[in-house]
């Protein structure tokens, strides 16, 4: 495969703090659990844990955050919780845009909404237009989402746009993904001490560097992202090259890419 028909076309110029974060946040049951308390309980703790998080990464000069609220798996899970995850759903989406506005953030809610009703629907366009001319921090919910259902979904519409042309591109298919809004995530974060990806974001998450934390997602502060950032900062993002190219990018002061430094 020669050069330009990688998968990753473009090589994202190395900043100290990444652009675009994407986190998994897990540990909600299980911080409940060892307090003696209802899940709902932790799950409610997992809103507060967000809210510090959306500041901290405005305070850092983070661009994007990506969060994954609600699997499609997560219909799964017990009747009752899934019950108390939609109303907490709509409970922040009454509650938080507001704010959002006020602090400059845009909201952005990706994944296929219509199993959660009309309700929740209309609260996260409104809250998208609402939000929309924001740019301090683009903050995106996957609810209902699965990386899979993504992928194929957007093959369906670029069929639909392409109507029986040329063989497709990634080009092509780009535009119809949920996250195409946004550059791809330069830091996957996933709480609670699981190493998957479980789903979340396949195609944007291909040359994106994974921080697995034990932490679970209600204990999860501006501390424990500086910790996940800073182990960014260590890592060597290659993107197909050589260390050697790397250094002499570095040397040369080019845009194509520098070496991490500890």
């Amino acid at each position: 495969m020669g050069l330009f028909s990688s998968s990753t076309r473009a090589i994202p110029v190395h900043q100290d703090v990444p652009k675009h974060i994407a986190i998994i946040m897990d540990g909600n049951g299980r911080w409940a659990k060892r307090r003696f308390l209802p899940r709902v309980a932790g799950h409610k703790r997992g809103v507060e844990a967000l809210r510090k998080t959306i500041q901290a990464c405005v305070d850092r000069g983070v661009r994007f955050l990506t969060v994954f609220a609600f699997s499609s798996e997560n219909w799964r899970r017990p009747a009752d919780e899934v019950t108390v995850l939609r109303q907490l759903f709509i409970t922040v989406l009454e509650n938080e845009v507001e704010k959002m506005h006020a602090n400059g953030i845009c909201l952005k809610v990706i994944g296929d909404l219509t199993s959660f009703g009309r309700p929740i629907i209309e609260l996260a366009r409104q809250g998208e237009q609402r939000t929309a001319d924001n740019d301090k921090l683009v903050f995106t919910v996957a609810a209902n989402y699965g990386g899979r259902w993504d992928v194929l979904q957007a093959m369906n519409r670029a069929a639909k746009a392409n109507q029986g042309g040329a063989e497709f591109t990634e080009e092509m298919l780009e535009p119809h993904l949920s996250l195409s809004h946004a550059p791809e995530p330069d830091l996957f974060i996933r709480t609670g001490g699981e190493k998957r990806i479980s789903n979340f974001l396949l195609w944007q998450l291909a040359y994106t560097e994974l921080h697995f934390t034990d932490i679970l997602w209600p204990d999860f502060n501006a501390q424990a992202l500086d910790e996940a950032i800073g182990s960014f900062r260590k890592r060597e993002r290659r993107f197909g090259r050589t260390s050697e190219q790397l250094d002499s990018d570095q040397s040369k002061g080019t845009q194509s890419g520098q070496r991490k430094t500890a």
